[in-house]
């Protein structure tokens, strides 16, 4: 029996082109392959070298390198958050994590002014010595790596150093990347992110909101404090640091009836020793009398309370903010407070819901009526150190009257410069949007400001935002700025004619203002 015999098929069409077989071709296929094996094999090396454990002070603390896109430093503070720091752009970062915390070292250092002393020169040598031993351990290993990578690879010794090279030419060109883009201004400008210390998680979706509300309120006070002490400890700001000469001023908008709020601003205006507080309207959610009594929390802050209406608060919510010992309601008019003249108007809307009328006030009609206000301020020869306006539309009528402009009612915090060198200051939802921030998937953020000002030239030189992750979720953040040029000039607009605005609700007289409604219709911002 024969046996089979396999037959080859020759398909002139699958062979190569020529163009591919040239030599040429084969030698920058050998190049990318080096440099492919090289640039891989010294990245292993990198990582894996890439960690050693040193003492700092009374911890011991783990360094490391990590592959990203966007570089930079973060300190891992387990289990309370991490700091991160922009210092450098790159292919690496640096991640410092504090894993152990000596309690007899750590007492000496909190509680002997002099034991503090002593010890600043040597966590700073500790901690040089240590990054030090982090980048020799690395490269070595990585040219280790490198090389064996290239010789297993091509078994061939020459490749293998070619590939040798390679990976010390690219962790220079990641040397080199790194110093020139390294940012002493970055540990002035620290972003701090963590947990929210006995976040409440055992609260299910099965309660009511108003009884969830309780146990978050009770927790975000305690929680912030927390947060506060933390980011003050690890952040030294050697370029700008708030000291007893800078005036502090916390922002707030939109709290919509959350008495959280008001726990956090107690937490706040306490850490942060807050001279001042400045609210941007929206205290209520429909202005109505019931609602009057949530002012009476004012009182309870101890420090000025500085109050606009927005365009849910209403004649009686106005009223009742005016009853509080310690708050200032400003309304077209211009106060010195605390050294800062300080310039605030009222919402020219009141729409608790959309059914109200002026709800169809737009934004070039609120810009056209921030122009009038800020001329008239121009013609009295009036220029305040700050303005408050509810509505950021409104706000950009007062571009070049004054270097800063404060609001709120997006419920999305930003800040821009002007043309003219104002900064326009939108501020988040200190409440959260209020309990309906309870009933979305993702709830609104709390947001509020730390403002610091010079008190001898009233600009503003930065500011903490803070950020709690909204009422359920365990998160929280504080991120510092820099204001890049505090004393920049401030240039006034020409007048320009306005066009005419339908008066509303702040150009009536007060007999003739709204009532407050009771509605609990759907609502706007």
């Amino acid at each position: 029996m024969r046996r089979p015999t396999a037959r080859i098929i020759r398909r002139p069409n699958a062979r190569l082109p020529d163009w591919l077989k040239g030599p040429r071709v084969r030698k920058t296929s050998r190049v990318l392959a080096v440099i492919t094996v090289g640039l891989a094999g010294g990245l292993v090396g990198l990582l894996l070298g890439g960690r050693v454990e040193t003492p700092v002070g009374p911890t011991d603390v783990s360094l490391s390198f990590h592959l990203t896109w966007n570089g930079g430093t973060t300190i891992q503070l387990p289990p309370l958050g991490s700091l991160h720091l922009n210092s450098h752009d790159g292919p690496l970062a640096l991640e410092a994590s504090v894993t152990e915390l000596r309690p007899g070292p750590a007492r000496e250092l909190i509680e002997n002014d002099a034991a503090l002393d002593r010890t600043t020169d040597q966590i700073a040598g500790e901690l040089r010595h240590g990054v030090i031993v982090l980048l020799v351990r690395a490269v070595l290993l990585a040219l280790v790596t490198g090389f064996l990578a290239g010789l297993v690879a091509f078994r061939s010794w020459r490749r293998a150093l070619a590939g040798l090279g390679v990976t010390a030419a690219g962790m220079l060109a990641t040397a080199v990347l790194a110093w020139t883009t390294f940012n002493p201004q970055s540990v002035a400008e620290p972003q701090y992110t963590g947990l929210l210390a006995n976040a409440p998680q055992v609260v299910g979706d099965t309660r009511n909101i108003v009884e969830r509300f309780s146990a978050y309120r009770a927790q975000l006070a305690h929680l912030v404090g927390n947060v506060s002490k933390l980011y003050a400890a690890t952040s030294t700001l050697p370029t700008y640091e708030p000291d007893p000469t800078t005036l502090r001023v916390i922002h707030v908008s939109d709290i919509h009836l959350n008495p959280a709020a008001f726990s956090v601003l107690r937490s706040v205006s306490t850490q942060f020793q807050a001279n001042l507080i400045i609210d941007s309207g929206d205290l209520t959610d429909h202005g109505s009398k019931p609602e009057d009594r949530f002012a009476d929390e004012i009182a309870s802050l101890r420090i000025p309370y500085v109050f606009i209406r927005g365009n849910h608060d209403s004649r009686s919510t106005q009223q009742a903010v005016t009853r509080q010992k310690n708050a200032v309601v400003l309304d077209g008019t211009t106060r010195e407070i605390q050294g800062l003249r300080i310039y605030g108007v009222g919402d020219p809307r009141f729409t608790p819901d959309k059914t109200t009328r002026d709800d169809d006030v737009g934004a070039d009609q609120l810009r056209a009526q921030g122009i009038q206000q800020a001329q008239k301020l121009r013609d009295a020869g009036s220029t305040p150190d700050l303005a408050i306006v509810h509505d950021p539309n409104q706000g950009e009528g007062f571009t070049g009257t004054t270097p800063l402009i404060l609001s709120g009612h997006a419920h999305k915090r930003t800040t821009k410069l002007l043309p003219t060198g104002t900064r326009l200051f939108v501020q988040g939802s200190t409440g959260g949007a209020g309990l309906r921030g309870l009933e979305k998937e993702e709830p609104t953020p709390i947001e509020l400001s730390v403002l610091y000002f010079s008190r001898s030239t009233h600009r503003l030189q930065g500011w903490d935002d803070i950020r709690l992750g909204g009422l359920g979720l365990s998160s929280a953040q504080i991120e510092r700025h820099l204001e890049p040029t505090p004393d920049r000039p401030i240039t006034p607009t020409q007048p320009l004619p306005a066009p005419t605005v339908t008066p509303t609700f702040p150009s009536l007289p007060p007999s003739q203002w709204p009532s407050p409604t009771t509605s609990a219709s759907p609502r706007g911002n």
